[in-house]
């Protein structure tokens, strides 16, 4: 409809920049009735705080506003209705509610096209990958036909409409037959909360496999490969990421930032310092993240720079080398070191959490077609 259609709806999309006044503008609405609204008690401050992409609707019959509607909140809906004495506000409480989902799937080509035959959203597929089972199975190389799923997880629905997916509970990932399983912790006094295996081992390593979402690896760990540029038998100490350049760099784990800048032909360079002799280089970025400085501590995921071709690249990639007492190791395959596994003070809670958890697992492998028996790890 358009803005002078008597007694139309009117959708006000929030667009960059965008303040009240200035929609009301767009739509030809008077600014006397935003003026009587924005006075309404508890009103003002909450209307003015508006959200990209976010919309408002207004009901207007002969340039006057009927009515005004728009979302505060997750769970609270504002709605301004005009009387004979003026405009009045009500706040109504529109609460979420959770369901469980359970999911189960079989990969024939990539997980992605699994987790959709199966009705899972993208971004639950990548807290799959990336949160819980990124570092004990490398997604960009050990996946395969025939690997399989099985997932409990939440979805957050309001007045019967699905709004997206909650927090993952447990998930099952079987990869070359072996199976791995992770549940969902939260202490009740909210100090632990994170993904564990069922014997209360941390899924998360103190180190990330590969720093970044890549497209592929363009150079393995190798001491005999033929340097590209050089055309010499150079050692390769490290493994390349090939990826579009900006794509997002990110600490392996948690350190300091021991150099920042220009290094021969890595280019631009981070080197991180993770305390026990292990340190880990960043190389050829096209720029720092914004803040980056030399003696700055970093944690597990932080971006740190973004992937480029400075130095002696032949386009762009990331050059990621990962080192004990100085000497390189092959960041694929090298031994991480384990997370700390959860207190003995918080076992209790956490086993009698994780029983009804393993049980619904076992629940959706049973349902799943075609799954033998096998030894979770």
């Amino acid at each position: 409809m358009t803005p002078t259609d008597l007694g139309a709806t009117l959708e006000l999309i929030v667009r960059p920049s965008d303040t009240l006044d200035r929609l009301f503008r767009r739509f030809d609405l008077d600014s006397q009735d935003l003026a009587e609204i924005r006075a309404l008690d508890g009103v003002g401050k909450k209307l003015d705080q508006l959200r990209l992409g976010e919309r408002i609707f207004v009901v207007r019959d002969q340039g006057a506003i009927r009515s005004l509607e728009r979302r505060v909140s997750e769970t609270e809906l504002l709605t301004v209705r005009r009387t004979e004495s003026g405009f009045e506000a009500r706040f109504v409480a529109t609460p979420v509610e959770m369901r469980l989902r359970r999911a189960h799937g079989e990969i024939q080509s990539s997980l992605f096209q699994a987790a959709r035959a199966a009705g899972v959203g993208a971004e639950t597929v990548m807290r799959l990958a990336n949160e819980i089972f990124g570092w004990k199975i490398d997604f960009a190389l050990e996946i395969q036909p025939g690997d399989r799923f099985n997932v409990l997880y939440e979805q957050r629905f309001r007045d019967g409409q699905y709004l997206d997916d909650g927090r993952i509970l447990a998930a099952e990932f079987i990869n070359a037959g072996t199976i791995y399983r992770a549940l969902h912790y939260s202490s009740s006094d909210t100090k632990i909360s994170g993904y564990f295996d069922p014997e209360g081992r941390s899924m998360r390593r103190q180190f990330l496999r590969a720093p970044l979402d890549f497209t592929r690896i363009s150079s393995n760990f190798n001491l005999r490969r033929r340097h590209p540029i050089l055309n010499l038998i150079r050692a390769h100490r490290g493994v390349d990421y090939a990826a579009p350049a900006g794509t997002v760099i990110k600490a392996a784990g948690d350190g300091r930032v021991g150099f920042l800048g220009m290094k021969g032909g890595y280019g631009k360079v981070v080197i991180l310092e993770h305390g026990a002799g292990i340190s880990t280089l960043y190389g050829h970025m096209s720029r720092f993240a914004k803040a980056l400085r030399a003696g700055r501590s970093v944690q597990q995921g932080q971006t740190i720079g973004y992937v480029g071709s400075t130095g002696a690249a032949t386009g762009p990639h990331l050059h990621y080398e990962y080192r004990v007492n100085g000497r390189h190791q092959n960041p694929r395959t090298v031994p991480l070191p384990d997370a700390k596994p959860i207190p003995a003070d918080y076992r209790p809670e956490f086993e009698a959490l994780s029983g009804g958890l393993l049980t619904e697992l076992d629940r959706i492998r049973a349902a799943a077609v075609g799954v033998g028996p096998m030894t979770p790890r």
